[in-house]
């Protein structure tokens, strides 16, 4: 029976030390850094100190090459988009028409949907019962703003649901671009109040737009000819001969109706730079005599105020040490410094100082070696004027190996003060006391023996 104690007691010890130093092993492994997958993130809240007035209530203004906003003014709030919902129409042609030399007929029925409507014409009223080209209709579409382009598309993608399976397309796509509030009723953009989107939402759609096949050179387009006729863009700010002419835009869709104001989507790039700028709800009112394009006059302030105050700034390089981090397991060194994954630059304004930038590492007390250069260890916060304004990845500088005998003490030392071994250092005293007042006990129990006498003989 002592022996069968004893086993047990062996075992239970065994076991609890094995799993001490499977689980130690276990979180040795996991405590090891790991790429989470973050690269350089920006934040929207970066004040520009743009002091441009703006006529247009809704602005936004983005930086296309870093995708951060420099200024905005009711960005989130609805508006009526009026014909910037042909930027959608196109991307939904766009991406179910293979072929743009595809000819569609026009149908009278189709264009009868716009009567009474003082609807924009862009030609293809004049070929009801010919065919045109999807080339062709895109153009008329998105240069001359033709609501009859738009119908005539929408009709032929939509299929047996026509325009009302082409609108259904278009929210669906709405909604895979994550834009959050929009929501289309048709696909010219005549008016109706349950057709509306933001400037926000207007971004999102058009930077998807700007990567589809033939986007950007037909939006940039002043004119276009259709069997014989020439037709005029709609975007004055494009024409050079005009008051509202901007060298350094390209494209991209105008929109005006009474209760969408005059609206504008539109880009420039000047000096390495790109910005996009969505305008929506500037004044106008024919019947009142407010008939300017403030929309192109904010845009072209907005695009010489952002050329001329803002810069892609070099915040740190690849080479330059951000701080320096303890390592363990390692002979002889004991720590390793850490660098950004590559140069990190942030779009600034021109006139920032040095000391208005801060940098914050965020990384844990201590890593583990080996450490291969370039590993991820942890992140850097960029602060401007006290606001988190960017985060970027660091990465070790250099490469340390693994002390073997150090390793070796490590694990020992962990699982001899690991609460596994302990709790079975624990269970084996108790098992031990057991053990002892089991025999104890038994040896009590035991019938003692007699005492034979024996005599010497005589």
């Amino acid at each position: 029976m002592k022996k069968r104690i004893f086993s047990i007691i062996s075992i239970i010890l065994i076991i609890f030390t094995v799993s001490a130093c499977v689980t130690l092993g276990v979180n040795a492994a996991s405590a090891e850094n790991t790429d989470d997958g973050t690269s350089a993130v920006f934040f929207d809240n970066v004040d520009f100190g743009c002091d441009t007035e703006t006529k247009s209530e809704t602005v936004l203004l983005v930086n296309m090459d870093t995708g951060i906003t420099v200024y905005s003014k009711a960005a989130d709030v609805k508006r009526y988009p009026a014909s910037l919902t042909k930027i959608m129409t196109y991307i939904i042609v766009a991406e179910n028409v293979e072929d743009f030399s595809e000819k569609i007929k026009v149908k009278q029925n189709i264009i009868d949907m716009l009567n009474g409507t003082g609807s924009s014409f862009s030609g293809v009223l004049d070929n009801v019962g010919r065919s045109l080209t999807v080339d062709e209709l895109l153009n008329c579409l998105m240069i001359s703003s033709g609501n009859d382009a738009a119908l005539v598309l929408a009709d032929y993608v939509g299929g047996k649901d026509s325009v009302e399976g082409f609108v259904k397309m278009m929210n669906d796509k709405a909604k895979a671009l994550g834009c959050e509030n929009t929501h289309f009723v048709n696909p010219h953009g005549l008016h109706h109040v349950n057709h509306y989107t933001t400037a926000r939402d207007i971004y999102k759609i058009t930077s998807y737009a700007l990567t589809l096949p033939g986007f950007a050179e037909i939006t940039n387009a002043r004119n276009y000819e259709l069997n014989g006729t020439y037709y005029a863009s709609t975007n004055h700010i494009l024409d050079p001969y005009s008051e509202y002419y901007y060298q350094y835009a390209k494209g991209i869709k105008t929109g005006t109706t009474d209760e969408a104001g005059r609206c504008l989507v539109t880009s420039a790039v000047a000096d390495g730079y790109s910005y996009l700028a969505v305008l929506m709800k500037s004044p106008y009112n024919e019947e009142q005599g407010i008939d300017e394009y403030y929309n192109m006059e904010d845009a072209a302030e907005l695009f010489r105020w952002a050329f001329n105050n803002i810069e892609l700034k070099g915040i740190v390089s690849r080479e330059t040490p951000v701080c320096e981090e303890k390592v363990n397991l390692c002979w002889d060194k004991n720590s390793i410094q850490l660098c950004p994954e590559e140069d990190f630059n942030a779009l600034v304004p021109i006139d920032i100082s040095d000391s208005e930038i801060v940098i914050k590492a965020n990384v844990p007390q201590s890593v583990q070696a080996p450490v291969n250069e370039g590993d991820y260890v942890g992140t850097a916060d960029v602060y401007y004027k006290d606001e988190k304004v960017a985060t970027f990845k660091l990465v070790a500088d250099e490469s340390v190996e693994r002390s073997t005998l150090l390793y070796i003490i490590d694990i020992l030392k962990n699982v001899f003060t690991s609460v596994y071994f302990i709790g079975a250092a624990i269970i084996v005293v108790i098992l031990f006391v057991i053990y002892l007042f089991v025999i104890v006990k038994h040896n009590k129990q035991k019938p003692k023996r007699k005492q034979v006498k024996h005599y010497r003989h005589m």
